[in-house]
């Protein structure tokens, strides 16, 4: 071999001030609740409406109708599933209740359903005809349900986590597709960010772009939203309502009397950021119900932890 330096291929650069800035209608798939082209995530115990909520992401993306009834869809586009654990006919009378519900003739609704027995995110071949699926088809939306079923690998294991969701990274970045993958949480996960409770590999929390958490809460289920990128919402409610059914936002359970309200006017009026012994003893509270307030607070960005404490 000669001595004759190898050329390389240099890396794309562009100078910061050329980037693209991005408008609202570019920036979301559905107004602050799912990013355009965001992977992530609807996480949640068993029975806790994951797949309504998939569906109804999907339905509202496809028709252009609000989301929940409230979270307008910017740009309307295709939708594709693949629900790994119903049948085709179940499949199809979902999503002909959310079509009633909103008076959209299913025949005119461009959601395309996956047909194959399975699907597994860890076989190459499946992986590139998914990919070929997308291309062939390009939609704005791709839902995945559930994670458990699309794959032979053990969750708990971060290096076969991790190709998975590399994969379905590069799909993502591929095909300029939104992919929303359906996943369960532990059982009886308290405290901290949603995200940390999803089983298995904590890969997933650091991969997603936008994700949607249902816990129940004082018998109504609560949705949780966090982005990477942008301030999270406030929380709502849901319940799964109606003939046909679907689900719709419900007012907040009665909470004794609003802790998080009074954390916040506990701070506000501290000086200085205060420990939580010292917020505890100004409530008159737990310390579990004082954590989960706290962590509730600091995921929407109201408050900061501190290496002197809390602060608002």
């Amino acid at each position: 071999m000669s001595g004759a330096r190898l050329q390389l291929e240099a890396l794309p650069v562009v100078l910061a001030a050329r980037l693209h800035e991005s408008t609202p209608e570019q920036r979301w798939l559905i107004e602050s609740l799912w990013g355009t082209e965001a992977v992530g995530v609807i996480g949640g115990t068993p029975k806790s409406y994951k797949t309504w909520l998939g569906l109804e992401l999907a339905v509202s993306v496809a028709s252009g109708t609000p989301c929940l009834g409230e979270f307008s869809i910017p740009k309307p586009g295709p939708a594709m599933v693949y629900l790994a654990e119903d049948s085709a006919t179940v499949v199809r009378e979902r999503l002909v209740a959310l079509c009633a519900h909103r008076r959209v003739d299913i025949q005119t609704l461009d959601v395309r359903v996956i047909t194959v027995p399975t699907l597994r995110l860890d076989c190459e071949d499946d992986v590139r005809r998914l990919g070929a699926t997308l291309e062939q088809h390009k939609p704005a939306l791709l839902l995945l349900d559930p994670f458990v079923r699309l794959h032979a690998a053990d969750e708990n294991n971060a290096q076969a986590v991790a190709a998975i969701l590399a994969h379905l990274r590069a799909l993502q970045r591929t095909h300029h597709v939104a992919i929303v993958v359906v996943h369960h949480t532990r059982k009886n996960s308290r405290g901290g960010q949603h995200g940390q409770s999803l089983r298995g590999s904590g890969d997933f929390h650091a991969w997603v772009d936008s994700a949607l958490y249902l816990t129940h809460e004082k018998q109504r289920l609560r949705l949780t939203i966090e982005h990477r990128a942008a301030p999270a919402p406030e929380a709502r409610y849901l319940d799964l309502v109606g003939q046909p059914p679907h689900l719709e936002l419900v007012c907040a359970p009665d909470l004794e009397p609003n802790l998080e309200e009074r954390v916040l006017t506990a701070l506000r009026r501290a000086e200085e950021p205060l420990r939580r012994t010292a917020l505890r003893g100004l409530l008159a509270v737990n310390n579990t119900r004082l954590g989960e307030a706290l962590a509730r607070l600091e995921q929407l960005g109201r408050v900061r932890r501190t290496a002197d404490g809390w602060a608002a």
